[in-house]
């Protein structure tokens, strides 16, 4: 067929074949919860980690119900909830958790009036970042159990050493992470404040510290984490009394039921100040919430 009959084929109203229609978009009908950055209600947010504690807990229970551990190994969780009953009736339970508490937050507020000022320091001017940020990686590299008999030589065996531990265990890595949020304050708003006149002081007040202060409460927030975990450590050796000091008893006796018990109570006592700090966070800071 010619040019010449393909354009009068055209003029007679016969066409060539359009394309097919665009393929509507796909709707993506999955929870908001199973997306990606989605959200999630707190009524389900609660309701799935009880699931996955109940979970948990149930496969505990099938495992010793069956045998197929000794209990020797593996307590079943009445085993384990009798032996703490015991502890807490006999006020044992209860004066281990109050040494520990205590030698935590004096570890951990030592390390934090410490740690948030020198990280807002070296967040801020690159000369102390020179000065400082390559020792502390330095000395964060250090095993903290490798400090125990330093720290008992040098102090002693009092609460002091205790307080040491979980000093040296969460100080380092406070300030790297205060000072990464103190880095990521956007510099335009550190300029626009040059630009308007003000001083160090004043931005640093009113431009970098607001502004930093969420990442900077969330930092306390793991760190106390980890004050958590370092208590253990600090109360194995020269310590009479405390959560961490019972667990290292109990493993010489093969009291594996006050060892589970124990750890237990770590883990409700640590997840217990998360949440009070992230509901602290989120009523002091509600503009840094998604």
């Amino acid at each position: 067929m010619t040019a010449t009959a393909r354009s009068s084929d055209t003029a007679a109203g016969t066409s060539a074949p359009s394309a097919p229609p665009a393929a509507a978009p796909r709707r993506n009908r999955r929870h908001p919860s199973l997306r990606i950055g989605g959200g999630i209600s707190p009524r389900l947010y609660i309701a799935v980690a009880a699931g996955s504690f109940l979970l948990l807990f149930a496969i505990w229970v099938a495992i010793t119900a069956t045998g197929a551990v000794s209990h020797l190994f593996l307590p079943s969780p009445a085993e384990v909830l009798d032996r703490l009953w015991g502890l807490a009736a006999d006020g044992t339970l209860w004066s281990d958790v109050a040494v520990s508490v205590g030698r935590i937050a004096v570890g951990f507020l030592l390390a934090t009036a410490l740690a948030i000022p020198l990280g807002i320091l070296i967040g801020t001017y690159s000369f102390w970042e020179a000065a400082v940020e390559p020792m502390v990686d330095f000395v964060r590299y250090m095993p903290v159990v490798g400090f125990i008999p330093l720290t008992i030589i040098w102090i002693g065996i009092d609460d002091s050493q205790k307080w040491a531990i979980i000093f040296i265990g969460t100080f380092f890595q406070e300030v790297l992470l205060v000072m990464d949020n103190v880095k990521r304050v956007p510099r335009d708003l550190v300029e626009i404040g040059y630009t308007l006149g003000e001083r160090d002081r004043s931005i640093l007040g009113r431009i970098i510290l607001p502004s930093a202060a969420p990442g900077i409460w969330d930092t306390l927030r793991i760190s106390l984490g980890w004050a958590w975990t370092w208590i253990v450590l600090a109360e194995l050796v020269a310590a009479s009394s405390g959560l961490g000091y019972r667990i290292t008893t109990a493993q010489r006796y093969f009291q594996t039921d006050t060892i589970i018990g124990y750890l237990i109570v770590l883990g409700i006592l640590g997840l217990a100040t998360d949440q009070v700090m992230k509901f602290a966070g989120r009523r002091m800071f509600p503009w840094a919430e998604r």
